[in-house]
């Protein structure tokens, strides 16, 4: 399958970069890298604007099902394919073979490459640095954007001979592959002036993978490493034990100066070049260094270091479907693009960013695909159709696109797009519709589902049954529908448009005045959770929060306070905010074991970092624009900026465990920790 027809670059940036201050690498010395069990738990990450990405740890080894030096997107940003699983080096001397990687096999890990590491950096990609015999070997890693095809570069202080061996998975990226009759271990080779191309293709309805180098033939002597063990998935109560096909090596040739190349691709029509790939690398050529000169770079070293890095992280999840339309991933390594996360996370990637253009047109791509007045909360595969299964994707759609006109977006965008867009949106919310999602007539409330849906941001499902049912009248829910109405009364209003600009008033008054009444909690001083149909839920969540902190709060002054200090009491955290109170009989004080058991522990008290967005704006709402709140702000986020440098390198995890130290857990990598954190810092400022 050719993936060529989105070769171009992964993602548009129609102006000037917000910041061009180089962005110091994090750079980790040999006393981390050496030291397995820490440096098997630190990951990078690299992803090439298309939904494929590569993705590893510090070790060298790989501890997940989702790593590898190639998981590429076969029709972007689904279909992803673990193609490349890795390279292992072995660097020949005139003494010994010595090799230069790990792998966890059970019981033992061999080789034993991660203790000749010497240090580790990551910038624009992984970079690690072995000492042998007194000469050092640099690999460094590469994505070419917009294409799925990685690029390895290794250069060395001395010269020095190195077996390369591919290790191949070729399945997809949920699964594991075994030895097996099937995989076909031949190769075909073809030689173009000092280039060879080397060709495999296991499985005849995968592609074909081509991998480009400047070495010696490549000799074929297919075998198998079995049990190959990825801890992080028995961690996750996950099959973990995997066979890799090894179809042969070959040699490179290293000298001071003379860097080589090492290119692999899924692409049918990419021209491997490798005097061009070679002008993705522009850091300067290796040369030794000390171990006092590896210390780890800290975020806030120097002013715009926070930001030029969660910048830096942005980008990973801003891509392009096959169709050429722009979208968010998610996540790394599991979540494809999802409305939700879509919506929330895209005024901190693209808007307060000045990438106005760019947001534009992931909005429009949604709304190409509005359906019963709902965005989709997702896009399972090629073929599929989209699930929308979702009560708040295209409500905060409406905040999005609020903060876009905001930033100076075109008011041709709402005359002409988004305006007509909600008039249905609203139209159809209040006829009722997928899910039961409807409008209440009696009190103007809105409805998320019937019994056994969950259509809220908190959506866990353990053996079918929600773990948090939200299926009444969530208060988060009826926060963002009275601003989407007040929003649509505005709009409506300057185009001239009256009549529907006095029925979306009184849609909102409606809303504003069964709010209180239905949602205030005066025994906690706070809001009800959710009106189930058989009475309120008075558990203590963050989403109370969106009540006070949008354009258009709810609540009168006096009670917004109570509910920011009751909240600020019991859920803010210094990586984000509890999804559940301590002390209630359903938290859940940690997040292990079994799919189903964290499941249950999914917003049971666990930590989301993107939850500070909504704290910090209810700050503003509630004590007002000062210093006090200002630095208060920062404080909010200074933690987090700073984990940028634990877990997965240079990213922000979906969750962090509910208790101290505040462990990452969850996804490595999420957009909206991202996102809410980098709009958080770019409103506030560094201080």
């Amino acid at each position: 399958m050719s993936t060529r027809a989105i070769s171009a670059a992964p993602v548009p940036t129609p102006g000037a970069p917000v910041s061009t201050r180089p962005l110091a690498p994090i750079e980790l010395p040999r006393e981390v890298c050496t030291l397995y069990p820490r440096a098997s738990r630190l990951e990078w990450l690299l992803a090439n604007g298309t939904g494929g990405f590569a993705m590893g740890t510090v070790a060298g080894s790989n501890t997940r099902r989702y790593h590898g030096l190639l998981v590429a997107s076969l029709h972007p940003p689904v279909q992803r394919v673990v193609t490349l699983a890795r390279i292992e080096e072995t660097a020949l001397t005139a003494d010994a073979a010595v090799p230069l990687a790990v792998n966890q096999y059970p019981n033992t890990l061999y080789p034993d490459g991660y203790t000749r590491l010497q240090r580790f950096a990551f910038d624009d990609g992984p970079a690690w640095t072995w000492s042998v015999g007194g000469v050092e070997i640099e690999r460094r890693v590469l994505l070419v954007p917009g294409q799925q095809t990685v690029v390895l570069r290794y250069a060395s202080t001395g010269p020095v001979r190195l077996r390369v061996e591919p290790l191949l998975a070729f399945r997809d990226y949920h699964g594991l592959t075994h030895r097996n009759p099937d995989a076909w271990a031949g190769f075909e080779e073809q030689t173009s002036g000092a280039t060879r191309v080397v060709r495999f293709q296991p499985y005849p309805g995968l592609p074909s993978l081509r991998l480009a180098h400047c070495g010696s033939a490549f000799a074929g002597a297919p075998e198998w490493h079995e049990n190959v063990e990825y801890l992080e998935e028995l961690d996750r109560g996950l099959d973990f034990r995997e066979d890799l096909l090894l179809p042969g090596s070959f040699e490179l040739q290293l000298a001071p100066g003379r860097p080589q190349l090492v290119a692999a691709t899924v692409e049918s029509g990419a021209a491997l070049d490798l005097e061009a790939l070679s002008r993705l690398f522009l850091r300067a050529e290796p040369g030794p260094r000390s171990v006092a000169a590896s210390r780890p770079v800290r975020p806030t070293d120097a002013p715009g270091e926070g930001r030029a890095r969660l910048e830096r992280a942005a980008d990973a999840y801003l891509a392009r479907r096959a169709d050429r339309s722009a979208t968010v991933i998610a996540g790394y390594p599991w979540f494809t693009d999802w409305g939700r996360d879509t919506m929330i996370s895209l005024p901190g990637l693209t808007i307060a960013r000045g990438q106005l253009e760019l947001a534009r047109e992931v909005l429009e791509g949604f709304l190409g695909h509005l359906d019963g007045g709902l965005v989709p909360n997702r896009f399972p595969d090629a073929a599929g159709p989209a699930e929308y299964n979702t009560v708040d994707a295209t409500l905060f759609m409406f905040q999005a696109v609020h903060a876009w006109e905001k930033a100076g977006g075109s008011p041709d965008f709402i005359r002409e797009v988004f305006y007509p867009a909600a008039r249905t949106i609203v139209d159809a919310h209040l006829r009722g519709t997928h899910h039961g999602i409807h409008v209440d007539p009696k009190d103007g409330l809105l409805v998320a589902g019937g019994p056994g849906t969950n259509l809220t941001w908190m959506d866990a499902r353990v053996n079918d049954v929600p773990v948090t049912p939200r299926h009444g009248k969530p208060v988060e829910v009826n926060a963002l529908w009275y601003n989407a109405l007040r929003l649509s009364e505005r709009w409506a209003r300057q185009l001239g448009d009256g009549p529907r600009a006095r029925s979306f008033g009184r849609e909102a008054d409606l809303v504003a005045g069964a709010f209180d009444r239905a949602f205030w909690n005066g025994a906690r001083r706070c809001c009800h959770d959710v009106i189930l149909p058989e009475g309120p839920d008075s558990r203590l969540r963050p989403n109370q929060l969106f009540a006070l902190g949008l354009p258009f709060p709810l609540l009168d002054g006096r009670r917004r306070a109570m509910v920011l200090d009751t909240v600020e009491s019991a859920l803010v955290t210094p990586v984000g905010l509890r999804t559940l109170a301590r002390g209630d009989p359903g938290y859940r004080p940690s997040y292990r074991g079994a799919p189903s058991e964290r499941d249950a522990a999914y917003h049971q008290g666990l930590v989301w970092p993107w939850l500070v967005g909504p704290y910090v704006d209810a700050l503003f709402a509630v004590r007002g624009d000062s210093a006090e709140t200002r630095a208060r702000a920062r404080g909010a986020i200074a933690s987090l900026i700073g984990r940028m440098e634990t877990g997965c390198l240079g990213q922000l995890p979906e969750c962090f465990a509910p208790e101290p130290p505040f462990a990452p857990v969850g996804a490595p990598a999420q957009a909206w920790s991202v996102a809410e954190v980098l709009r958080v810092l770019v409103r506030v400022g560094e201080g």
